[in-house]
């Protein structure tokens, strides 16, 4: 898996945050790992942008972007309204198969959801991981209506003919409601793949070295972490308010 594709059901689910804890993970067993954004929105030039923030959180490895734009909105839309170039699928993907040639692991990072348009032409991230040929990872919330963007997004993926790798849920509160609690269970039966993992809520937030310490525990073994979704399932089922 020289290259993995990350993406979101929707936004603020914890997609950078993920991203982070996954390069975290792989650097601690001693993978290279370049992330790259495919499209930074929201941000000025001399802000620091989510690929900054997976170094940040991460530690040593090579980021990059293949545009940003200055408003919070879908990557064609900012494109668009700013007078600049929009990104193009083929542009990420050449950008990501150079870095897999000098990385153990790529991490492409998208922006939104799975079908966020880049361009006019409606290039999206799926367009990106299908011409990698690059498993998919998603990033779910953990509550009341995850089930439904989840399994939507899995199942446009099957359409394409993408692979699934696997489902993490972003943000994992302190105190789940029964809707989390039954989402463990009920996010891998909606994706048809594997729960990989479950961030807790406030992770980046930690200081750095603490982040790098305990990323792994947060991810599943597929993800070069410890996380064990039985017991995880098992615990959070002991809070069950029946």
């Amino acid at each position: 898996m020289p290259v993995l594709v990350i993406t979101g059901t929707g936004t603020e689910v914890g997609k950078t945050v993920t991203t982070a804890a996954v390069a975290a993970a792989a650097l601690a067993a001693g993978r290279s790992v370049a992330v790259l954004k495919a499209a930074q929105t929201g941000v000025r030039p001399d802000e620091p942008g989510d690929a900054e923030e997976v170094v940040r959180l991460a530690g040593v490895l090579t980021a990059g972007e293949i545009a940003r734009y200055p408003e919070p909105l879908a990557p064609g839309t900012a494109a668009r309204r700013a007078g600049l170039a929009p990104v193009r699928p083929q542009d990420v993907a050449d950008a990501a198969q150079k870095l897999a040639t000098e990385h153990d692991l790529v991490l492409v990072e998208g922006a939104g959801g799975l079908l966020v348009r880049f361009d006019e032409a409606g290039g999206t991230l799926a367009d990106v991981a299908r011409l990698l040929r690059a498993p998919v990872l998603v990033v779910a919330s953990a509550g009341l209506g995850t089930l439904n963007t989840t399994e939507l997004t899995a199942r446009e993926l099957r359409l394409r003919e993408i692979e699934l790798l696997g489902v993490v849920i972003g943000s994992w509160p302190e105190s789940p409601d029964l809707a989390s609690r039954c989402n463990v269970a009920d996010l891998p039966v909606v994706s048809g793949a594997p729960l990989l993992g479950a961030l807790p809520a406030g992770a980046g937030a930690l200081a750095p070295a603490d982040f790098r310490r305990v990323a792994p525990g947060w991810l599943a073994p597929r993800l070069d972490g410890s996380w064990d979704a039985e017991a995880f399932r098992a615990r959070e089922a002991d809070g069950d308010d029946g």
